[in-house]
């Protein structure tokens, strides 16, 4: 049943739950209809879940990308757990054979092979490398001629991409990822030629030349070697894999992504591969070429009355879609029945891995090894199956059509369905590009929380904001939005757990109830409500940090003195719960009795030096702003019930306890001073904004007789204090500016109107020093005349204006 080249196939929904069912009214979008359907899983008796996520292919570390589609799929996950109740078996593979795998470990083999048997001075090297860089050229940037010698390739390759290098698109469009591609290649190759250049002066270390060209002579080697390693030798690609397998899983965990509860390799399955595509033959869906390779027959599979390409039917056609989901070490054949027909089991040639197979030595296609494993794990129907956006097509539509054929018998009527919902996050996109290993457009997740460009809490509420199915490009206003949106939670819950104190009241109703109170829980039950209908709506987090953020509005614009610490209390256990389901706390989940999230609370070791010295600075503070001021007795009294607390402290605690006895010895040093109550400001003042700051510890001033907030420093404090220093620095800069115009002025008033214009220009002057004649003799012009009286005018003013400071002084 061939599909039309723009229409999905119907999708059957799942058989319709008893009467006694309990199910939410959750509805998904589905990349299977295009559309949001009520979900409604297989074993709706127990409430469980069985879900399929494509894991990563393990060659690289992972990027923001890989954490948009992973962080996203781990929200969904979480709400459908803890929010919907369901019990989700969560399975992921990991790709540890591939075609990239293949080229990166063989790539990296040889290299290191080149690399051990020669020196940098060696001439071979130097042959080489120009030699991998002219054919660089030639395929990745073929408007610079291949032959330009490595000095002259910048000044080349810059004029013949200039439009490019400046923004500019290779078409009548906006840049995307072929202009991306093209600037990715550009570096490569500027990098390099400046090093074969500096390797010809001898002004180049060998470590620094061979990470410069690397990218050039990895496939240039790979060329001329690849076929000749020892591919029986799997260690050559397993110690790429599982290098960055590890890497990639405990990159995951810093993001706060759970487990999976099920883990499958490719290397672990080969022989149900074997027997799944042994299966798909036997069904009359597959073919045998004469290298020993395995195709889909895609024409057999639609006349038998079965849909091919469910999701993106309008990409059937897409030959670069097809060579690239092909893999780039596929070899051309005019053997198979279609161009679309596509590897089910590849026959392995010189320099690849192999498994030993009916049809002869090789290894499994890339989309046959999400069929095998999850139908092992999951059976013949998936409730869900999820990825990013780019796998749709051809990945998971040549996914859901072998595994289709392999759960069907030879000669069935009717279609079988494997996938229920089909679930793609949406991409991440950096300067209108999708962020991907292969444009090198991307910042490694392991870099970006190394250097504090995010956090992973950071990067969680961005993606949240975001929604799971849609793009989301970082923008300055997105980052903008997502730190505001933490900022307020911080203070929220910085504030609730002080009005809580250390054991609120959780089982009563203060007796003091106001009508503020009602207002506010008012608000509360409309928040949890809208809550469960936006995450019915296919799992709606954005409209869901919407609603927590206007709930905390209407909280902090309440008249606290009405509101109880019940009303506080329960505000702030809901929006923990859900901060909790979110993933944006670490372990805690919704029911955790802890308010708030971690990062709000000052260390443990800090507390009892930070808690006293603050206590003893407020009273300090308000002696010294009374009318009567505050005395040297008020200073030995206050100072007093601060006396040893610094002894016995452990190692992580000197600091603070540092800070508090130097507090006590710099007021206690004032008793004699003139000027008491102004110097004990400022001492409380130079404590709050630098000797705890600098430890991270802000201590927040408040109205009236109330205490000293104690509070971490966030990142809304360090911007809020970096815009301060700024507004100072600009207000310095023009106070410097106009202090020099002044100079300049002052210096410029020092030359007599009656002198100024006694220069060889001039031969004649009037009395005021005004010329009437110039050089040679002539009578000066009416309108020239004009002008110079207006600048003598100005200069009399100058002049005066100078000789009176001179006078004053």
């Amino acid at each position: 049943m061939a599909t039309s080249a723009r229409q999905q196939p119907p999708w059957q929904a799942p058989p319709e739950p008893g009467p006694e069912a309990q199910l939410p009214p959750l509805k998904i979008y589905n990349s299977l209809t295009r559309s949001k359907t009520p979900f409604i899983p297989l074993d709706w008796k127990n409430q469980s879940v069985g879900w399929y996520v494509c894991g990563p292919t393990v060659y690289d570390d992972a990027h923001l990308g890989h954490a948009r589609n992973y962080v996203s799929t781990d929200i969904i996950r979480r709400i459908l757990r803890d929010f919907f109740r369901y019990k989700v078996n969560f399975v992921m593979n990991i790709t540890d054979v591939d075609d990239k795998i293949i080229v990166r470990g063989r790539q990296q083999h040889v290299l290191g092979q080149f690399i051990a048997k020669r020196s940098v001075t060696d001439p071979d090297v130097l042959e080489t490398s120009m030699k991998a860089l002219k054919v660089y050229l030639a395929k990745n940037l073929p408007q610079v001629w291949s032959d330009t010698i490595p000095r002259k390739v910048q000044s080349e390759v810059k004029h013949a991409y200039a439009t490019v290098l400046q923004g500019g698109s290779l078409t009548d469009g906006p840049p995307g990822d072929k202009e991306a591609k093209i600037k990715m290649h550009i570096k490569t190759v500027l990098a390099a030629s400046e090093s074969i250049y500096s390797l010809q002066d001898a002004s180049i270390s060998a470590e620094d030349f061979f990470t410069n060209t690397q990218d050039i002579l990895l496939p240039y080697l790979d060329s001329l070697h690849g076929s000749l390693i020892n591919a029986d030798d799997h260690t050559i690609f397993t110690k790429v894999t599982k290098k960055f397998e590890t890497r990639f899983m405990d990159d995951l965990r810093d993001l706060n992504c759970l487990d999976p509860d099920e883990i499958t390799r490719v290397t672990e399955y080969s022989q149900q591969i074997v027997d799944f595509v042994e299966k798909i033959q036997k069904n009359g869906f597959a073919y045998t070429t004469s290298d020993g390779s395995v195709y889909f027959d895609i024409g057999a599979f639609e006349e038998a009355n079965n849909p091919y390409a469910r999701l993106e039917p309008w990409n059937r056609n897409d030959t670069e879609l097809q060579a690239d989901g092909e893999g780039a070490l596929t070899k051309k054949t005019s053997e198979k029945r279609s161009d679309a027909d596509f590897a089910l089991w590849k026959s392995s040639k010189p320099g690849e891995p192999s498994w030993s197979s009916p049809w002869g030595k090789g290894r499994p296609g890339w989309h046959i090894e999400c069929s095998a494993m999850a139908s092992d794990k999951l059976g013949s129907q998936l409730d869900i199956h999820s990825g990013g956006i780019d796998l749709a097509f051809p990945h998971h539509d040549n996914e859901l059509a072998q595994s289709e054929a392999y759960w069907l018998n030879k000669g069935h009527d009717h279609q079988h369905q494997w996938v229920n919902y089909f679930m793609h996050m949406g991409h991440l996109s950096i300067q209108g590009s999708k962020m991907s290993k292969s444009l090198k457009n991307f910042t490694t997740i392991r870099e970006a929380l190394s250097r504090g460009d995010w956090t992973p809490r950071s990067l969680r509420i961005v993606f949240l904001m975001g929604g799971w199915k849609e793009g989301v490009e970082i923008t300055d206003d997105l980052v903008k939005a997502g730190n505001a949106w933490e900022d307020k939670m911080n203070n929220f819950f910085i504030k609730a757990k002080d009005v809580l104190g250390d054991r609120p009241q959780a089982d009563s109703v203060s007796s003091g109830h106001t009508v503020v109170d009602d207002s506010l829980e008012n608000a509360l039950k409309k928040a949890s409500s809208d809550t469960y209908d936006a995450l019915c709506d296919s799992f709606n987090t954005p409209s869901v940090m919407n609603t927590m953020s206007e709930l905390i509005s209407i909280y902090n614009i309440a008249d606290k003195a009405q509101v109880s610490q019940h009303t506080t209390l329960e505000i702030a256990k809901w929006t923990t719960s859900m901060v909790n389901t979110f993933g944006l706390n670490g372990t805690a989940r919704p029911d955790d009795a802890t308010i708030g999230w971690s990062g709000i609370d000052v260390p443990e070791d800090a507390k009892p030096y930070l808690y006293p010295l603050s206590a003893m600075r407020d009273e300090l503070r308000q002696k010294a702003r009374s009318t009567s001021g505050i005395t040297p007795e008020d200073i030995k009294e206050i100072s007093a019930g601060s006396a040893g607390i610094a002894n016995g402290q452990r190692e992580s605690s000197k600091p603070y306890a540092k800070v508090l006895s130097s507090f006590q010895n710099n007021v206690s040093s004032l008793e004699g001073s003139k000027n008491l109550s102004k110097e004990v400001l400022q001492i409380c003042d130079r404590l709050r904004d630098v000797e705890l700051w600098d430890l991270g510890i802000y201590l927040e001033d408040r109205e009236g007789d109330q205490p000293a907030l104690v509070r971490p420093v966030t990142k809304e404090l360090l911007a809020l204090r970096e815009e301060k220093e700024e507004r100072e620095r600009q207000r310095l800069k023009a106070k410097e500016e106009r202090d020099r115009e002044a100079a300049q002025k002052a210096d410029k008033g020092q030359l007599s109107h009656l002198e100024m214009f006694r220069i060889s220009e001039y031969s004649a002057w009037n009395d005021e020093g005004i010329p009437i004649k110039d050089a040679q003799g002539e009578e000066v012009t009416k309108s020239r005349l004009k002008k110079l009286r207006k600048d003598w005018e100005r200069q009399k003013k100058l002049h005066e204006a100078w000789a009176k400071t001179k006078s004053e002084k």
